[in-house]
């Protein structure tokens, strides 16, 4: 965990209510030698349901099998989280400290281990220390519930500063909560989620609706974002919906409310999703990135991504240079279909190149303007198509490479 806060940072952490049937509590295991809580442990009422997205690296730690196997069941007591050590690429060692931490969870609780989901985060390579984990989790049994900020600072790595949001949505006539907490900072480019974000209801709906609005909300937010191209062995996204607001169930997109709901998690996704990006690794800037004009909204997506994952471009918005030819490139090299001579870039309202060539008397004044701020945009229209994407990005800075290469110390 960074001590110096990013400057791209929320100026406050938001007022979150508590959803019924959500407990969070925080403890010490010890993963690091830090001092601080590093285990978080939140109860969920009987009755409530649950989903998620899940890291689609073929080397996936051993919490996301666990994970992809549960969720089908549809159905959670409990989340325990682990910060400071990944469990990744541990091998058998690493599957029974999944196995052990869901065991003695169910038993507390009384409930199948299958209820149990777990999610860990931080080095790669070194198993979760079983003695550590149970020792944290015998004191979050004991421990007095916690703030949602507590929670949220408790799953952080090398995040400078806790991530969270909240909507809600009327059901029924009923008024339903949404809370999310969400951890990432680096080795961030999802390919289903990304990171570790956990989403909270008090709605009650149905496990394969609430699958489906997942799945829908994240292929628009979650995996739209991208910090340094890399996609994490532990990447979760985990939703649980207690039922407590009472509102009629939620059991398809033909329910009264649905469109509500839908909308209100996308919404909090969106908020999840900037938050990491506001606090990518060295990052100074913001930077949003529009391709429309494409073949397709799948051939646009890649190319907003080929464009925001660019080491070049990057550097050249850290570096306030207003080098639109890093554009262009990072549009070619995607290996989607693109024209040259139709090709048209903008960087905030300016436009700088249009059919292949810089405009006629461009002053790269305004740009350089634009570049000075800490939120900046990227347009790209192809002309061929109606296909159009959404992406978001941050500068590369020599505050990666310091995080990164200390980062086991």
């Amino acid at each position: 965990m960074s001590t110096e806060r990013s400057p791209l940072a929320p100026a406050a952490f938001p007022d979150l209510p508590a959803i019924s049937g959500v407990t969070p509590r925080i403890a010490r295991a010890r993963y690091k030698t830090w001092d601080r809580c590093d285990l978080t442990f939140i109860t969920l009422d009987e009755g409530t349901s649950v989903a998620g997205v899940l890291t689609r690296s073929r080397c996936p730690s051993p919490e996301v099998e666990w994970c992809r196997k549960t969720l089908v069941l549809g159905q959670a007591r409990a989340l325990v989280v682990n910060a400071g050590n990944s469990n990744a690429f541990t091998g058998d060692r690493g599957r029974a400290a999944v196995e052990n931490l869901a065991a003695r969870t169910a038993q507390h609780l009384g409930c199948d281990p299958s209820d149990v989901f777990l999610a860990s985060t931080g080095v790669i390579g070194v198993p979760l220390p079983i003695d550590k984990s149970e020792a944290g989790l015998a004191a979050a049994f004991n421990a007095e519930p916690c703030s949602w900020e507590a929670a949220a600072e408790t799953i952080m790595t090398t995040d400078t500063f806790a991530k969270a949001a909240v909507t809600s949505a009327v059901i029924d006539g009923r008024t339903v909560n949404l809370v999310g907490i969400i951890k990432g900072s680096g080795m961030i480019a999802p390919d289903m989620a990304t990171m570790l974000g956990f989403v909270f209801t008090d709605a009650t709906v149905a496990p394969e609706f609430l699958q489906r609005a997942l799945n829908d909300a994240n292929t628009r937010t979650f995996s739209c974002i991208t910090v340094d191209g890399d996609t994490s062995t532990s990447d979760t996204i985990l939703a649980f919906a207690t039922g407590k607001a009472g509102n009629a169930p939620l059991a398809d997109d033909d329910s009264p409310g649905a469109d509500a709901f839908r909308a209100a998690l996308a919404d909090l996704c969106h908020q999840l999703a900037l938050l990491v990006v506001r606090d990518g690794e060295g990052a100074q800037k913001l930077i949003e990135i529009t391709v429309e004009g494409a073949e397709s909204d799948r051939s646009a997506h890649r190319i907003a991504m080929s464009i925001a994952n660019s080491p070049l471009v990057k550097t050249a918005i850290a570096g306030e240079d207003a080098n639109w030819g890093r554009v262009v490139m990072a549009v070619g090299k995607a290996g989607e279909p693109a024209e040259r001579d139709r090709l048209a870039i903008r960087f905030g309202a300016t436009q700088v190149a249009r059919d292949g060539l810089a405009v006629a008397g461009y002053d790269e004044a305004p740009v350089a303007a634009h570049l000075k701020g800490q939120e900046i945009e990227i347009g790209v229209d192809l002309g061929l198509g109606e296909g159009r994407a959404t992406v978001w990005t941050c500068d590369l800075t020599h505050g990666y490479i310091s995080i990164n290469a200390d980062y086991r110390s």
